[in-house]
């Protein structure tokens, strides 16, 4: 290193200083059309300066040419520019010795030493713990201070010493710089910060500087070099709770430079972002840095400078400067910070930029999060957050590929509105069904000319609205006038097969929208199948299906898609399906105590079971093909009087129909067991006072009138009482829970921090408000792409809290999200702390000004008594010698 500094003091300067003239009169080419608009009379003196510097720059030229190679003629020179240039491309080359091109392989090796933030590396290039220490951090800072001319930083001169040659160079050691630091390293951040030379301003200086001639050239290494100067410097601030190096770096910066160079890099990324390459790009793929990608970087430099100076903090606002407030507000919406917890409990503020990939997101999926997040049970929604980011990841990668397919887009995008106009398509086919089946010759033609030109007159008018104001009234409007229409012109089952038609097709668009918005095909059948929702989709399409070809009463069941699209409704179900245990259990105590009284029935109140019935026509009274098996076999038993033909078993039946002749309208219901049962379990739980309302009334003469009455009671009081209202009670009971839960969550959503779980009133007379802590301090999507960030970025690329993140992912260990912590809370508290002791001590050093001046006059009073009481006593001895020793007592 030390004999490549040699080396570059000792020719680059030369050469340099040769090129130095042609460059200077390049920038003032640049710069002469902006002077012209500001003041045309300056225009005069560039061209005068400009005619001087090119005859200084050829004398110049001509004197070194002949100093160091006296091969070349005097005539090479004075052939034009172009002969110029050619001169120049040898010169250049020899400007790079092999001393000093060794350096870039060397740089190399020092960074890859440090890779992966190698801390016991990154000390040892700096202390070695020898006798004699060699301290490469300072040496490589050193190192880019002699290439790039030293002091010529703050003149606005880099451009004389930084070439095509040697910008590799330049690069290698701001990367080698920038892996020293990260980690972060914080003895060799602050090497670099306070060591004497001028690698800070060097620094500096490639950000904010125009880098002339070569960003004519070739801007793209320009962009470069600016990009990994930008890069350092955030790696020289990095995790440090102080702000000495930020004022440092600040000490010699403009904070309006820096800005005006954040909005020239977003101008020189606005033209070339007009292809699709910008997208990509801004992505943060390998490759050349794009103006985008280098002005986000210094904008998110100066978003951390910003934290030390009020004055850039303003400036970076998008309403403080009129010019460039796109630029400002571009990088804001790109840019998102986050606080992180260290393996040390010291918490940390992380300003990144967002991924591209995430603005593929939709809507529906944050708020689905949102609000369908779970709490653990220390009561945080981290966990379920964490777990749920891989499947978000996967969406954005999907939603990605579907930005490539325009019309599967399209449909995805209106998923809802497909949604809709099912649910609408089903309510209004099961209005025609219920008003107008059965459908006996409704053919069209019936209306008369005057409704029918009324009918016409409605449906143009409402399409007249809708094409001059699309407006969803006036579209409702149009669709029923148009229905009508159809209705009447070719009748009520066409149409109805035609809204069928329509339906299905509708549906069969909103699984494609489904599918596009969830990619469920590629998470592989498997997953598909699992897919609840996914099914109900399919099973809602076979059922529109079977309303088209097989019957229209299957339309009755789209109805319930309103469970499906009403939470209200879905905590309705969920009431009895919660707790379905605890209901099925108290359902079979239920049917026991029924099976109970049906025995005590049929074995002691057999004759009591007479029910009135209204029995069916004789022509009607079989069983028909289109009834129940069912019924069939729970009433072959009955005889009902009055059709004794018709009973199922002839014999037993036929020898009561005489004695049932009187009682015409009643029946026995419990010659068997399993009557018994379906009268108690049908009659008894139906009725509000038990199975004792539709038994035969007894009389109080008859031998079993106590035991009926005993009977009634307690069927009445053990299953209508506690039973039924057993099972009700945990129904209303887990409706009223469902409803205080979602109470709760509501209350929990508006008044707890996501992330971190703290209350709003933790915030009430903070610097901070709670919706600023929320939105920007703890913002959960910030969250969720700083996890992103770190999937796609190269592990390679990493900063010092961006590995430490990835680390405690891939261990899925939460503990870097902030727990009923912000830094916002502990900066107050410190600055509340900090006032109190400026106070104290604001006090201590009144009180001690205060004794320091009673302590002077108590002196000087001291002084005084002290003179005054010399001075008598020498007025004492003068006067009355004898009389001082004769009488000591008196008073001098």
């Amino acid at each position: 290193m030390k004999v490549a500094q040699q080396e570059i003091k000792a020719t680059v300067t030369v050469n340099t200083s040769d090129l130095g003239n042609k460059k200077k009169d390049e920038e003032t080419d640049r710069d002469a059309p902006s002077r012209k608009k500001a003041k045309e009379p300056s225009t005069q003196i560039t061209e005068e300066a400009r005619d001087q510097l090119l005859e200084a720059s050829a004398a110049t030229r001509k004197a070194f040419t002949a100093f160091r190679r006296e091969a070349d003629p005097d005539d090479h020179y004075q052939s034009g520019e172009g002969a110029q240039a050619a001169a120049d491309k040898p010169k250049d080359e020899l400007e790079m010795s092999a001393v000093i091109t060794i350096m870039q392989p060397i740089l190399r090796f020092l960074q890859l030493l440090c890779e992966n933030h190698n801390r016991d590396l990154q000390n040892f290039l700096r202390c070695q713990n020898n006798k004699t220490n060699y301290n490469l951090v300072c040496e490589t800072l050193q190192f880019l201070d002699c290439i790039c001319g030293s002091t010529t930083g703050g003149l606005g001169l880099l451009g004389l010493y930084i070439n095509e040659r040697n910008v590799a160079l330049i690069n290698q050691t701001l990367e080698s710089l920038t892996e020293y630091c990260q980690g972060p390293c914080h003895e060799n951040q602050n090497c670099i910060a306070t060591h004497e030379s001028n690698g800070i301003d060097i620094i500096t200086a490639l950000i904010l500087n125009d880098i002339n001639p070569l960003g004519k050239k070739r801007m793209d290494l320009v962009l470069e070099l600016k990009n990994n100067a930008s890069k350092l410097l955030l790696a020289i601030m990095e995790s440090r709770h102080d702000s000495e190096n930020a004022e440092r770096i600040l000490y010699n910066m403009r904070p309006k430079e820096l800005v005006e160079v954040i909005k020239k890099a977003y101008l020189q990324g606005e033209g070339e972002e007009e292809p699709e390459e910008g997208e990509n790009e801004e992505n943060g793929e390998d490759g050349a840095a794009s103006p985008r990608i280098v002005g986000h970087n210094i904008y998110i430099l100066a978003h951390q400078l910003a934290r030390h100076n009020k004055e850039l903090q303003s400036m970076l606002k998008p309403g403080g400067q009129v010019d460039g407030d796109e630029a400002l507000e571009f990088y804001a919406k790109h840019t998102a910070q986050i606080e992180i917890v260290r393996l040390d409990r010291t918490m940390e503020q992380i300003v990144f930029p967002v991924p591209s990939i995430c603005e593929f997101l939709t809507k529906e999926s944050k708020l689905r999060i949102y609000y369908t997040t779970e709490r653990d049970e220390q009561g945080s929604k981290i966990n379920d957050f964490f777990l749920r980011s891989e499947d978000l990841f996967n969406e954005m990668n999907w939603q990605k590929k579907l930005r490539a397919q325009p019309v599967l887009y399209w449909c995805a995008r209106n998923m809802s509105f497909w949604s809709s106009i099912s649910f609408n398509l089903a309510v209004l086919m099961n209005l025609l069904v219920a008003f107008f089946y059965p459908f006996r010759g409704a053919r069209g033609g019936t209306l008369e000319p005057h409704w029918s030109g009324l009918l016409w007159t409605a449906m143009l008018v409402s399409l007249a609205i809708v094409i001059a104001l699309p407006k969803p009234h006036g579209i409702r409007a149009l669709i029923a006038s148009t229905i009508l229409r159809l209705i009447f012109s070719v009748g009520l089952q066409p149409t109805l097969f035609l809204l069928g038609a329509f339906n299905v097709c509708n549906k069969i668009i909103f699984l494609m929208s489904f599918v596009g918005n969830c990619g469920t095909f590629t998470r592989g059948y498997r997953a598909m199948v699992l897919d609840v929702e996914f099914l109900y989709h399919l099973l809602y399409l076979l059922i529109c299906a079977l309303g088209l070809f097989v019957h229209e009463f299957f339309y009755s069941l789209l109805l319930f898609d309103l469970v499906y699209r009403e939470e209200t409704l879905l905590n309705v179900i969920k009431s009895v399906t919660r707790n379905g245990r605890s209901i099925i259990l108290t359902a079979v105590l239920a049917l026991i105590l029924v099976y109970l009284f049906s025995i005590v029935g049929y074995l002691f109140f057999k004759a009591d079971f007479l029910l009135e019935v209204d029995p069916l026509p004789n022509d009607t009274a079989l069983p028909e093909a289109g009834e129940s098996l069912a019924s069939e076999f729970l009433f072959s038993d009955v005889c009902r009087v009055g059709a004794g033909r018709n009973c199922s078993t002839p014999a037993p039946q036929e020898a009561l129909l005489p004695a049932e002749e009187p009682e015409q309208d009643k029946e026995h219901t419990c010659e068997t067991l399993l009557m018994c049962i379906v009268t108690v379990l049908s009659h008894g739980l139906r009725s509000g006072g038990g199975v004792g309302d539709v038994l035969r009334k007894p009389s109080k003469e008859e031998p079993l009138f106590a035991a009926r009455v005993i009977y009634d009671l307690l069927f009445f009081f053990m299953v209508i009482i506690i039973v039924l209202n057993l099972i009700f009670g945990v129904i209303i009971d887990t409706f009223a829970d469902l409803r205080s839960e979602k109470q709760k969550k509501e209350e929990i959503l508006k008044t707890t921090c996501f992330i971190c779980g703290l209350e709003r009133d933790k915030f009430d007379n903070k610097t901070v408000t709670f919706e600023e802590h929320i939105k920007e301090e703890h913002n959960m999507w910030h969250y969720l792409c700083f996890i992103v960030l770190v999937k796609v970025k190269d592990s390679t690329e990493y900063t010092g809290p961006e590995s430490y993140v990835a680390e405690m992912i891939q261990e899925r260990n939460l503990d870097w999200f902030p727990r009923m912590r912000a830094m916002s809370l502990v900066s107050s508290d410190s600055e509340g702390e900090q006032n109190e002791l400026r106070n104290l001590q604001e006090k201590l050093e009144s009180t001690m000004k205060l004794v320091s001046n009673l302590s002077g006059q108590l002196s000087e009073l001291k002084d005084q008594m002290t003179e005054q009481r010399k001075q008598k006593q020498r007025i004492g001895l003068l006067g009355h010698p004898p009389h001082m020793n004769a009488n000591p007592q008196q008073p001098a």
